[in-house]
């Protein structure tokens, strides 16, 4: 199926999609010049279209054009009038005491062959530099995300879009963000924000949509910084010669470029931790494909009002990651900033201030609630980009510069930067092994008995889905909105693999109790500063509801907390049921130890929920831990093993099904089981078949077979590309994430003649 535009696609990082008769069929390929999108389907619907349009997976089950003066979600009016936690001693988004110096560096818009991308890119970069830092400095690398490219004269893009044709210049994005960027620098920190036109300019013919090709773009720029802050030469001859420290590196990555930061940092231990890279940020991002980021420090931005990756696909990253490798040191969160968009992160992206052409990327009449761009709780441009500054420079201050004042702007007490203003964020944690003491995940069923009264618990993971696409069962939710369900709607390239599982406690009366018992081992909590756990209500029940917390000691004493007295976690967020909203994201629920009056700290026996608030509902509840706040240790994850799927070619035939053989492999044994997901992906047609598995490497295995089914005929077509996808591993590191399978075509192409 093949649509051409009258007029170039917009430049999204959501995915391209086209929809047969109102119906989403599969993800479409893009031409270089943006106006033919292309599949090939099985869907029947195919054969009967009669409306065929480019729609965006950001966008799925929105709905557009509502009238001025609908009713607002029921809890908007909660939200304009939120809590607000302390603010920190120290604001990051402050100027430190360095003058900055900047400068830019440009080798050519086709200076480098990118192997991801099968075209060659610029190199060319923004650098901030604290002026009078003494030694080398941590260095940051940002990277912008999937943008128009090139801008000027209006005329039909080429079918090479790289480098701008004559009468265009390129989109200046890595230019951006010079508010983190200045921040960070000023505080003693080499910074570096590079440009990546060029893989926006080809990522929508790529199997992974850039991931691969932005990843070994920021490691390139990486090696140049080595060399210049060795023995000197480019552009800046010894200028930086021992003033960059590249054990030490930060990456932050918006949009389609935080997906890529994520792929950077793995691909960097793949390859031997070359960099050390012990922190990354991904903003904004997309997860097209599930893909973990253990071992380096991790805070994920996510835009409330996000009106491009809507459905906040970024969550996974921190979902994915937070139980995939036994012992892992490292720290991650999720910030949440409510009245935030996607571009305004990026002053080239910002109406106003931008050089090229750009747009508020939210939709809908500017007074709705709660993303309209006049509403109350919607942040203006600047007020968004001060809390991007607060966020990126004190989480790259936290975990690169060890300045711990920062760590209570991410442990979940919701600690603010007066720079950030009025903006309303909630920050969910996982703090490092070595500060954390796990009680229960919450994502398998829970003990006989451990449920009393009327109430019941049970585990479930996904969403029902439009489409007819497939769901783990139970679902947490019903919804025709994917962007209203940031932890279980599908991965685009991973449609299958099981998201993640929580305990949804459903109670009809007051004296519903789910207990937990803590074995012996595990009960003096004294070092510890809290008990958390993430929850959220129930979308189908009342938008407020309440729970208590019981901790229990060896002598029966009890300590009982009301979750509202400590947490909003249990009041549905803003918005409609439209439009993607309201998210529904698990919070934290953070109890401070000390409020345990009367428990003995030293040996407590259980830790129980309690229905005796509100006599009926339901909601979700997940990770339960005692825990401190802590930097942990960050590096490189460079000692797992790595996994990695062959590329197979196979002949059609003309008869009968046979089995395509790909191998699925580890790059040495490992003394734990090692598991990932593989399913087929693609323009599958009628030859190949679909297949979903775990795979699971026992200790001492390292190669692993997956057969693909493959049905001959003696028809006529075309070659089948497609793609096996690995996703979600555990105890390992991805490295050849997508194998490639091709059915080559043996009974020559179709023909079409004409006759008068």
């Amino acid at each position: 199926m093949t649509l051409r535009l009258e007029a170039p696609a917009p430049m999204r990082a959501s995915l391209p999609l086209l929809a047969v008769n109102g119906v989403p069929i599969g993800v479409a390929r893009q031409s270089p010049d943006q106006r033919t999108l292309t599949l090939v389907t099985t869907d029947p619907a195919a054969l009967t279209a009669r409306d065929v349009r480019l729609v965006w997976s950001g966008d799925l089950g929105k709905t557009t054009g509502r009238s001025r003066g609908q009713a607002t979600g029921t809890t908007d009016a909660d939200w304009l009038k939120a809590r607000q936690g302390p603010l920190l001693p120290v604001d990051p988004g402050a100027r430190g005491k360095y003058q900055v110096g900047t400068s830019e560096y440009d080798l050519g818009d086709e200076a480098v062959y990118l192997p991801g991308l099968e075209q060659r890119a610029e190199v060319r970069g923004k650098v901030y530099t604290p002026r009078g830092a003494i030694g080398p400095r941590p260095l940051v690398i940002f990277l912008h995300g999937r943008h128009q490219f090139c801008y000027g004269d209006d005329v039909t893009p080429p079918d090479k879009p790289w480098p701008c044709p004559p009468g265009t210049q390129p989109v200046p994005s890595f230019r951006g963000y010079d508010g983190p960027a200045e921040a960070l620098a000023s505080n003693g920190y080499q910074v570096v924000s590079i440009s990546a036109n060029a893989v926006n300019a080809y990522d929508g013919d790529v199997y992974d949509s850039g991931a691969q090709a932005r990843a070994e773009l920021i490691l390139h720029h990486l090696a140049l910084w080595k060399k210049w802050s060795t023995i000197g030469g480019g552009p800046f001859g010894r200028a930086f010669v021992g003033k960059v420290n590249l054990r030490n590196v930060g990456l932050m990555g918006h949009s389609r470029g935080g997906e890529g930061v994520a792929r950077a940092a793995v691909l960097n231990a793949d390859r031997g931790g070359q960099y050390g890279i012990r922190a990354v940020l991904p903003l904004a991002p997309t997860d097209f494909a599930r893909a973990t980021v253990p071992g380096v420090a991790m805070s994920v931005l996510l835009p409330y009002c996000d009106g491009d990756v809507s459905d906040l696909q970024g969550q996974k990253f921190y979902d994915d990651t937070r139980h995939s490798v036994t012992g892992d040191t490292a720290p991650r969160s999720t910030v949440t900033v409510l009245g935030a968009n996607h571009n305004f992160f990026n002053t080239e992206w910002t109406p106003g201030q931008s050089e090229a052409p750009s747009g508020d990327d939210w939709f809908g009449e500017e007074n709705e609630s709660p993303c309209g761009a006049k509403y109350a709780g919607r942040l203006t441009a600047k007020e968004q980009q001060a809390v991007g500054t607060a966020y990126v420079a004190g989480f790259f201050r936290l975990h690169l510069g060890r300045e711990t004042t920062f760590l209570p702007q991410f442990d979940g007490s919701d600690a603010r930067a007066a720079s950030a203003g009025r903006a309303v964020v909630r920050v969910v944690s996982q703090v490092p092994l070595l500060s954390r003491r796990d009680v229960n995940a919450l994502d398998r069923a829970l003990p006989a008995g451990a449920v009393r009264g009327k109430a019941s618990a049970e585990v479930c993971a996904g969403v029902s889905q439009p489409s007819g696409r497939l769901a783990a069962t139970p679902t947490c939710m019903t919804t025709d909105d994917w962007a209203n369900a940031p932890h279980w709607g599908a991965a685009w390239y991973a449609a299958r693999t099981p998201t993640t599982a929580v305990t949804k406690l459903s109670w009809t009366g007051t004296d519903g109790v789910l207990h937990l018992d803590l074995p012996a081992w595990q009960r003096d909590v004294r070092r510890y500063a809290a008990l958390t756990f993430r929850a959220a209500p129930d979308p189908a029940g009342a938008p407020k509801t309440d729970l208590s917390v019981r901790v229990v000691d060896g002598r029966g004493r009890a300590a009982d907390v009301p979750v509202s007295a400590v947490s909003d976690a249990l009041v549905r967020m803003p918005g409609r049921n439209d439009s993607g909203l309201p998210k529904n994201l698990l919070r934290t629920v953070r109890i401070p130890v000390g409020s345990l009056k009367g428990v003995d700290l030293r040996d407590v026996r259980a830790v129980e929920v309690r229905t005796d608030r509100v006599a009926r509902g339901s909601a979700y509840l997940s990770d339960v831990a005692f825990s401190s706040p802590g930097v942990g240790l960050s590096a490189p994850a460079r000692l797992l093993p790595q996994l990695s799927a062959s590329n197979v070619t196979v002949q059609e035939g003309d008869r009968g099904t046979r089995a395509m053989d790909f191998w699925v492999t580890l790059s040495r044994p490992s003394i734990r089981p090692v598991s990932v997901y593989v399913e087929t992906s693609g323009d599958l047609g009628e030859t190949v078949g679909d297949v979903t598995r775990q795979v699971v490497f026992k200790p001492g295995q390292v190669r692993q077979k997956v057969s693909v089914p493959v049905t001959g005929n003696t028809q006529k077509g075309f070659d089948v590309p497609f793609d096996l996808v690995l996703s979600a591993p555990r105890e390992g590191l991805l490295n050849r994430s997508f194998g490639h399978g091709l059915v080559l075509e043996d009974d020559g192409a179709p023909e079409l003649t004409a006759g008068g």
